[in-house]
């Protein structure tokens, strides 16, 4: 048997990882400002991550959640506290596309309607109601296509009322940052004026904070800079620092029904004892304090350079907008200069490295950066 063959692979083996670093098989080390698509949080390995998987996986690493599991009822505590939102209710799963199928259909449970507002060049994943919010024809099979969607222009707000004005709409799904689509930020105004609309209507505000939360844009959730309180908010990516795991943060305003929502996986024992380990970190060694200052020293040192177009985020969630293509950019910056980073569209370069970055190793990217851009020629 052979992988079925769906991811284009650069031709690199990564075989270790320490803080902001990863090493290959043949022990060459790379920078790695992109996380493993913004999963790394606390950065790889961190010892406080690695104590806590290896004691619970000498104990008990999976039982099924017919049974009381304290270790849930503990990260949610942790969770509530930290993120703000300890009045809300946590449901857990294995990833972020199963996160937002469930709040979706929590949001269709609890309004009796089927249809969802997205937002041009959104990314919810690759599950079945995942898919159908997520604006890229090439992932949306068929069967995906069920027209329980409209997408609108992200920050149009006329466009939003108008469509929440119909009263057929279940909820409307946002990412607090769009990450795939190219680190587009909905204003602080479009999400009051969707607070105080969703409201009105009756439909459910989904703040989707799979790339953007846990820290990433400096604070611990990007659409806390505008003030609001989402009915739900998904997580997943740094929830566990690379073990896979996802969470549905829920309203007091739900009321949950036995069956209603389940998962065989969802919140094990080796998960949930990774992702308190996570928060542990984030309480002793203020990684959101750093995103928001590391963040703001690179979008400032990144502008003005040659051949950038525009740079846009908030904290360690940056899109670089280049002049030209960007795909041999990105190529040549881990071929070259032994730096991971990421890309959207076909002229952004994205960066979405650990949170634990430091002020010499930005300075290091920037200056290794700087160097591949003054031989980077514009491509047509």
């Amino acid at each position: 048997m052979k992988l079925f063959d769906v991811y284009p692979l650069f031709d690199i083996e990564i075989t270790e990882g320490k803080g902001c670093h990863v090493y290959d098989d043949h022990g060459t080390e790379y920078l790695d400002l992109y996380g493993g698509h913004a999963v790394i949080s606390v950065g790889h390995c961190h010892p406080v991550v690695v104590k806590a998987i290896n004691e619970q996986a000498s104990r008990l690493m999976f039982y099924s959640n017919s049974v009381i599991n304290p270790l849930q009822e503990r990260l949610a505590e942790k969770l509530g506290k930290i993120s703000g939102y300890d009045d809300y209710q946590l449901f857990l799963v294995n990833s972020g596309a199963e996160a937002n199928e469930n709040a979706l259909k929590l949001a269709s449970f609890h309004t009796g309607k089927s249809r969802v507002i997205a937002f041009g060049k959104a990314f919810h994943g690759r599950t079945s109601g995942a898919v159908e919010v997520t604006d890229n024809p090439k992932i949306v099979s068929p069967f995906n296509d069920n027209g329980h969607v409209t997408f609108l222009p992200l920050n149009d707000i006329d466009a939003l009322v108008k469509e929440l004005e119909k009263g057929d709409v279940c909820a409307v799904i946002i990412e607090g940052i769009q990450g795939v689509g190219g680190i587009r930020i909905p204003s602080d105004d479009f999400l009051r004026v969707a607070r105080e609309e969703c409201d009105r209507y009756g439909a459910v505000l989904i703040l989707d904070e799979i790339q953007s939360g846990y820290g990433r844009s400096g604070r611990f959730f990007a659409h806390q800079y505008s003030g609001i309180r989402p009915d739900i908010i998904t997580v997943a990516k740094g929830i566990a620092n690379g073990f896979p795991m996802g969470g549905v943060l829920i309203s007091p305003k739900f009321t949950p029904a036995y069956g209603q929502l389940g998962t065989t996986f969802g919140g094990n024992h080796l998960a949930c004892a990774t992702a308190i380990a996570v928060l542990d970190v984030f309480e002793n060694e203020n990684l959101v304090e750093n995103a928001a200052k590391i963040g703001e020293y690179l979008l400032d040192n990144l502008r003005g350079l040659p051949g950038v177009k525009e740079v846009r985020g908030r904290g360690l969630m940056i899109g670089i907008e280049m002049e030209y293509p960007a795909k041999d950019l990105r190529t040549r910056l881990i071929k070259e200069e032994k730096v991971f980073t990421g890309a959207a569209g076909t002229n952004i370069i994205r960066l979405l490295p650990p949170l634990c970055l430091t002020m010499e190793e930005a300075d290091e990217f920037l200056t290794r950066f700087k160097r591949l851009l003054e031989t980077e020629s514009p491509k047509a």
